[in-house]
């Protein structure tokens, strides 16, 4: 009768030892598929913030450009005439300031 108990105890162990790989298993799997699936939304968002960034550089392109051309010399010297009826003056109109400096300040433009 011995060795029947044996037996009978080492079949418990083994199907103890199979449940538990079965779960280990099975675990595995869900953890997978888990982790596939955030990694699906991570890739989605990823997807969306790469397109915000994309926009984002087509607009600073845009604005770029813009800047560049308000701000040309030959447009802004266009509107001070036009605009503002102003001329440029003639060499002996020109007189230049000389501002001394300012002593002991850091503040100094």
């Amino acid at each position: 009768m011995r060795p029947r108990q044996h037996q009978a105890s080492a079949d418990r162990a083994a199907l103890l030892a199979a449940c538990a790989l079965a779960a280990a298993v099975l675990a595995s799997a869900v953890a997978v598929i888990y982790v596939k699936y955030l990694t699906r939304e991570e890739f989605g968002t990823l997807q969306q913030v790469r397109a915000t960034r994309d926009a984002l550089d087509v607009e600073w392109g845009r604005l770029q450009i813009e800047e560049a051309a308000l701000t040309s010399h030959t447009r802004i010297e266009d509107s001070a005439r036009n605009q503002l009826d102003m001329i440029m003056p003639a060499g002996g109109e020109v007189r230049v300031v000389e501002v001394p400096p300012i002593q002991g300040g850091d503040d100094a433009l």
